[in-house]
């Protein structure tokens, strides 16, 4: 493992440490002139953002390790650059075959947990017949169906024991508003999770050694979404309030849990809740991924503001009329709640704008706003995705641009022939 191109360490190279993304015009004229030789799609990753990001999530994370979510990411060199930074620890994945393959490219990862339950026959043998991967990767559990599965790919007198990490659910009962929060685990009791730990200890093969608990109606929701204070004001209400019960209910759950195993660690998260998680005593690492390459849902948050480390670049192909210009392809939607937050932002030339009735299409995106007739066959349109590590399945490689040029090319999972969701 090693910093390799992907040097995040601030200072490394001071030119890519200016923030020229604080002046738009500057920034995105920088990134076309650097990657015009590249055939659109270009996807390009900032250095100097990335460094920005990826210090500044360590200092609101105020000493406690950063579990990185893979997710998030899906390019093992930023991956492994973010691993040799102080305050980076380990790994979220979000499959059990994604956790073994990074395994195998970095060895000297030896911290890898599975953000969720597996059903992967083939990965599941793999993991418990090899005393290697059985040593460095853990698994998610809620409850006892997904022990059976390992069982029944083979019995634990025949495989190796495997490392569980047992899944808190983190969602809020709200007055009037109801359930907030994610629907992922069903243990949300603290005696619940004491009552799953302590199956989990008298049952044969596992070993409980983790706990998680992810508040995504805290770290995944903006507190201040660009144009809809309202929204804002019962967003805040709502996290300072579920924050509060989490933490009560979370301090008691792992006290429950620690009856009956001796855990390695408890986990909370993510990008958008660093300061608020970091503060809880209860929790020992924080997953997080998100902030790094910063998709523009990450723009409407209060504690913090992301550089835009990620974007795309897409080519002007036709002029229907005076008014519009079409860039070719645009339709990569991000998942969550079909919306127009799901879709990518377009953040030069400034001022132009998606039109409602076609919006971004699969293989064509027309486009109207100032300076629109200007634009001719050839021209560049740069866009942030709404999501950071959904970016990556539409791509082959990054760019990866510091002092105004590409100094290095950086292959996605997809570059890298690997889908795993």
């Amino acid at each position: 493992m090693g910093a390799g191109v992907l040097d995040l360490r601030r200072g490394a190279v001071p030119a890519a440490d200016v923030a020229t993304w604080q002046d738009p015009a500057e920034h995105w004229r920088a990134l076309t002139d650097a990657t015009r030789h590249l055939d659109a799609p270009v996807g390009a990753l900032h250095l100097g953002a990335l460094r920005h990001n990826a210090a500044d999530m360590a200092r609101r994370a105020g000493g406690t390790p950063i579990r990185i979510a893979t997710k998030s990411i899906r390019v093992r060199e930023v991956i492994d650059s973010l691993l040799c930074l102080p305050g980076y620890r380990g790994v979220l994945a979000y499959t059990l075959s994604e956790a073994i393959w990074l395994a195998e490219q970095i060895d000297t990862l030896d911290d890898l947990v599975v953000g969720y339950p597996t059903a992967e026959a083939g990965a599941i043998r793999r993991l418990v017949t090899d005393l290697d991967l059985a040593r460095r990767i853990t698994v998610m559990v809620d409850s006892p169906a997904q022990l059976d599965l390992v069982d029944a790919v083979l019995p634990p007198t025949r495989r190796e024991e495997v490392r569980v990490c047992l899944e808190l659910d983190a969602s809020w009962q709200a007055p009037v508003l109801g359930h907030l929060g994610v629907r992922r685990s069903p243990v949300h009791h603290p005696d619940e999770a004491g009552a799953l730990a302590a199956y989990v200890a008298d049952r044969a093969g596992f070993r409980l050694v983790g706990v998680m608990a992810y508040e995504a109606q805290i770290a995944g929701v903006a507190d201040r979404p660009p144009g809809r204070p309202v929204d804002g004001a019962v967003n805040r209400w709502m996290q300072a309030r579920s924050m509060s019960e989490l933490v009560q209910r979370r301090r008691a759950a792992v006290a429950e849990v620690r009856r009956h195993a001796d855990l390695e660690f408890v986990n909370g998260g993510g990008t958008g809740s660093l300061e608020l998680t970091a503060a809880d005593r209860s929790v020992t690492e924080i997953a997080a991924g998100s902030g790094i390459l910063a998709g523009h849902l990450f723009d409407g948050y209060s504690r913090f503001t992301p550089a835009p480390a990620a974007a795309f670049a897409l080519d002007v192909v036709r002029s229907p009329s005076e008014r519009h210009a079409t860039i070719l392809g645009g339709g990569w939607i991000a998942s969550g709640p079909p919306g127009s937050d799901r879709v990518p932002r377009i953040v030069w030339p400034d001022g132009l704008r998606m039109l409602p009735r076609e919006a971004a299409g699969e293989v064509q995106t027309p486009v109207e706003g100032p300076g629109v007739a200007r634009l001719r066959p050839g021209d560049r349109i740069w866009l942030r995705h709404a999501k950071s590590g959904e970016l990556a399945e539409h791509l082959n490689e990054f760019a990866v641009v510091d002092g105004g040029e590409v100094v290095a090319t950086v292959p996605t999972y997809r570059g890298e022939a690997k889908a795993f969701l």
